[in-house]
């Protein structure tokens, strides 16, 4: 059975299948959980998942390692080591870095094994019942956290939070397309 539908929550709840179409044009066939975890590009990426994915400008550089640096003297994000094999051809180079809001995290509140933790300015709180969403702005982008509520944060003060990059997404600046895409 065949199901159009522009709402993409009715789309995952329902497909087995899912085609990600943009003008027309197939962008990505594939279950539900795959669109989510290995967009093909940055449309499927910001296009599934709700908020949608962060997205920020930048380059990669080796620096003790290879790190993600936001244009504009923005964050400074260390690449998991697991990623180097695919991003060290895009050393020097443009690239866009996404990052879903569930994946940045308020250290009182949740344990994360690694990640990168950064100082925010938080603008607006958004209060969801048994989570609240937090927009920040980085050097590049509006961006949005995704939290636990155990409390309600403040607006204007800054904020510790971590981001996984180990869940960054990486897309070529020209092509948008992932870099990491198997």
């Amino acid at each position: 059975m065949i199901y159009v539908t522009h709402d993409q929550v009715e789309a995952m709840t329902m497909g087995d299948r899912i085609v990600v179409m943009k003008d027309g044009i197939i962008q990505q066939i594939d279950t539900p959980l795959n669109l989510y975890n290995f967009p093909k590009n940055k449309f499927v990426a910001g296009f599934i998942g709700s908020p949608s994915m962060n997205f920020l400008e930048g380059k990669i550089v080796h620096e003790d390692g290879l790190k993600f640096i936001e244009n504009n003297n923005g964050l400074r994000l260390s690449i998991p080591q697991e990623y180097h094999d695919k991003l060290k051809n895009y050393v020097g180079k443009d690239v866009i870095l996404g990052i879903r809001p569930e994946h940045i995290y308020d250290p009182i509140y949740t344990q994360v094994p690694s990640g990168e933790r950064v100082n925010v300015f938080v603008d607006v709180v958004e209060p969801m019942g048994n989570e609240v969403y937090l927009y920040f702005a980085t050097a590049t982008a509006q961006c949005v956290a995704r939290i636990p509520a155990h409390e309600e944060p403040q607006t204007g003060i800054y904020k510790e939070l971590v981001i996984d990059v180990r869940k960054a997404h990486f897309f070529d600046k020209d092509t948008e397309e992932s870099i990491l895409y198997r």
